[in-house]
């Protein structure tokens, strides 16, 4: 298919992967339309090159302006919006977005012949966790029971009904499985790199013993859009990187940024102890805890997830997370986040 006659649509083109992914897009030549939220105080890190369409996933009519294109043009869709949440509680307005505004993608695609493809972003946190010591694979049935928290489980939901579509309505369809997120140009400040902010200003005086898997923003937006291409008809993506101990990871954090190592670290029961306490007190403040049981599992839990498919693939290779923080030290000193 010719560049120039192919328009890329990427919602959620305000956020951290969105915005990296557009940016990548314009880069490789290709003509982008960027959807985002009605005033969103993000929408001015766009790249100036996509062509801006606001409007909300929920809102047909926003969205059928947003596929609208003219003859002779045929689209792609990177579905990457989404209300994430750390908090594990039923939240409608995450089930809304994140659910009933990937049902309202998969109809506009569907009734929208030049529409050729959609590339669905969903996460990790969709799929099943395994017992710890053996590697999450992908999987190709999703159910919202099988995993933990709201918005993993608005994830499930929204994967199965892309499937479903492939499956009952021919919609040509792949879905990638980012895990967590790292990286520069996260101007909105995201969960992990205020976790990381809080390292470097010395605002954290204990770690927890446990693990992540977090990946640079710039391989993750790669992997999305080497979907478009390379990505199968009705299958899945893990677009993870290797398992980093929180204490490895503040290691590194304090060699690329030259700020004092944090020294201790909790163990898993006794995190765990402090979160339900703080949990307890903020119900009686309304006050957001700084530790919850729900953040203590994300740390605990198996973090270990193999991208061998989209390595094979798409292409996809996670860079070190020494180049990835190292790269983000610099972004948050050049902009003025850090000192």
């Amino acid at each position: 298919m010719a560049k120039s006659k192919r328009k890329i649509l990427v919602t959620g083109a305000a956020g951290f992967l969105g915005g990296t992914v557009c940016r990548q897009l314009i880069e490789n030549g290709e003509d982008v339309r960027a959807f985002v939220l009605p005033n969103d105080p993000a929408m001015k890190y766009v790249p100036s090159k996509a062509e801006v369409c606001a409007g909300d996933l929920t809102d047909k009519e926003s969205l059928e302006r947003f596929f609208t294109v003219e003859d002779g043009v045929e689209t792609i869709v990177l579905h990457i919006a989404s209300i994430v949440s750390v908090n594990p509680e039923y939240n409608q307005k995450v089930i809304d977005v994140n659910v009933g505004g990937t049902q309202n993608i998969i109809d506009l695609c569907l009734s929208h012949k030049e529409c050729k493809k959609l590339v669905y972003c969903s996460s990790t946190g969709a799929i099943p966790e395994r017992p710890n010591g053996e590697a999450i694979k992908e999987v190709y049935h999703f159910d919202g029971d099988k995993v933990l928290g709201c918005y993993s489980q608005s994830k499930a939901m929204a994967t199965q009904l892309v499937l479903d579509a492939v499956k009952e309505k021919g919609l040509n369809a792949c879905v990638v499985h980012p895990s967590g997120i790292l990286g520069p140009e996260d101007f909105a400040v995201g969960e992990t790199t205020g976790t990381l902010i809080k390292i470097i200003n010395g605002e954290m005086p204990a770690g927890i013993a446990g693990s992540f898997n977090l990946v640079d923003v710039r391989d993750l937006a790669y992997g999305t859009i080497a979907a478009i291409d390379k990505g199968r008809k009705g299958n899945c993506y893990i677009l993870g990187n290797e398992e980093v101990s929180f204490k490895d990871f503040c290691k590194l954090v304090s060699e690329e940024s030259g700020c004092k190592p944090v020294k201790m670290f909790l163990p898993i029961w006794a995190a765990n102890l402090m979160g339900k306490a703080m949990e307890k007190k903020a119900a009686k403040t309304g006050e957001k805890p700084l530790l919850t049981t729900f953040s203590v599992y994300n740390l605990a839990r198996n973090n270990t997830f193999d991208s061998t498919k989209a390595e094979e693939e798409l292409g996809y290779k996670p860079r070190s997370y020494q180049e990835t923080i190292h790269d983000e030290v610099q972004w948050l000193k050049a902009s003025g986040k850090i000192a």
